[in-house]
């Protein structure tokens, strides 16, 4: 057996950087230092909580280019976490990339999108209620992402670009590793190959008409993931086995985080792996990814039930629903089965200070998934609320050759 672990290392089929989570010294000493009670009970059980943790300086040169340096804490490709809601932030930006790679004369983010219905398990939508208008769009379906996380938005979104396309394009971007092969209905998997006819309208015309499509594609599930000792079925009857996540949607947190990166920071990645929107769709994104639920007046929000830190886990969910008036978080969550996840670049405009924080974890201390039965108040949220206070103070403190120049994230939330 050593013999043969010999020769794989020696061929390098087998290394122990492979077979280990990445951790960075600078995480795992600040943390021993600075981590409350509970923080420091969740990071000495990695196999229990699942946690992973990317924490991304930036630094400015005297043009005001930033550069980046990441650093890790049990960082692992390989461990699966259910991506959850985070899938909604490439659906929207290929959406927006679609859209302007179609170049239909008078077709835009605002431009009317009508949903048909053209295979089993499908809806027809013709009409958006959280609108002024009475109409869904494009754009409105992102408004309602990032503000609310939404899943219809993303349900329309996803049949737009349609499954094969959403995967020829992210693989081409280099992310390789992702896959997003379901809406968030419940839809069988060849239902969720199907997507629908959707139609663009504007003044009673018809820009553009979107056949059915099918995807063709096979996908590689020989990895199996079965997580948990028992779950909760349709019926509500409990199955005592690990629940399949074998064929469920994939984001490995380095490929959310990069993604995050590319559209905070399009000039920092290569051009090949940015998404092809024009520079007000930036914008537009940069107000939703930020804005809370009460600033919003298209859709207008109930703010008792989905109110400002309803988003925004690192630093703020379970702090209370106050959040400081100088600091900015511009982001996208994810909840379900028990996992959280965010990915955020946070902004102090009275500090000047900026970074940006990926991570998730898992918490469901009996095990049972889809019972509705997670630790999120008592330990999910506390530690993105803590791991986030961590390094917002560090950043705080940390010297910075130049002082960052922010202002391309300033926004005036008042105007429509």
């Amino acid at each position: 057996m050593m013999r043969n672990c010999l020769m794989l290392l020696l061929c390098g089929c087998l290394s122990f950087a492979e077979a280990q989570p990445r951790t960075d010294t600078l995480l795992k000493n600040m943390f021993a230092r600075e981590a409350t009670p509970l923080l420091q009970h969740i990071l000495q059980h990695p196999d229990s909580f699942r946690y992973q943790l990317i924490y991304t300086q930036i630094d400015r040169d005297a043009q005001n280019k930033p550069h980046f340096r990441h650093y890790y804490l049990n960082v692992d490709a390989n461990q699966y976490f259910n991506p959850a809601s985070t899938v909604k932030l490439p659906i929207a930006l290929l959406a927006l990339e679609k859209m302007r790679e179609l170049k239909v004369p008078g077709l835009d983010g605002n431009t009317t999108m009508l949903s048909d219905s053209s295979w089993s398990g499908q809806e027809t939508v013709h009409t958006d209620s959280t609108a002024k208008s009475g109409l869904p769009s494009i754009n409105h379906y992102i408004k309602r992402i990032f503000l609310i996380s939404d899943n219809d938005a993303y349900n329309r979104l996803y049949e737009f670009v349609g499954q094969q396309s959403i995967h020829e394009r992210l693989w081409k971007k280099g992310y390789k590793e992702v896959r997003i092969v379901r809406r968030f209905m419940p839809l069988s998997e060849e239902e969720n190959r199907h997507t629908n006819a959707i139609r663009f309208v504007k003044n009673g015309k018809t820009l553009y008409r979107q056949a059915p499509a099918e995807s063709k594609l096979q996908y590689d599930f020989s990895k199996n993931i079965r997580i948990g000792a028992g779950y909760m079925d349709k019926n509500d009857h409990l199955v005592s086995e690990p629940m399949d996540f074998t064929k469920h949607n994939n984001l490995p947190l380095q490929s959310l985080q990069q993604m995050l990166q590319s559209i905070m920071f399009p000039q920092s990645v290569p051009a090949a792996q940015r998404f092809h929107i024009a520079p007000q769709d930036y914008s537009f994104l940069y107000r939703y990814m930020s804005e809370y639920p009460s600033e919003s007046t298209d859709p207008v929000y109930d703010t008792t039930e989905y109110f400002d830190s309803y988003t925004k886990f690192f630093l703020f969910k379970g702090a209370g629903h106050h959040i400081a008036s100088n600091i900015r978080v511009f982001n996208k969550t994810g909840w379900s089965y028990g996992f959280l996840t965010d990915a955020a670049y946070i902004v102090d405009f009275e500090h000047h200070v900026e970074f940006m924080l990926t991570g998730t974890i898992y918490v469901n201390r009996d095990g049972v998934l889809n019972d509705n039965k997670y630790e999120y108040d008592e330990e999910g949220y506390p530690f993105f609320r803590d791991a986030g206070n961590i390094l917002y103070q560090y950043e705080l403190q940390r010297k910075r050759a130049y002082q960052p120049d922010l202002q391309l994230f300033r926004i005036n939330y008042q105007q429509p």
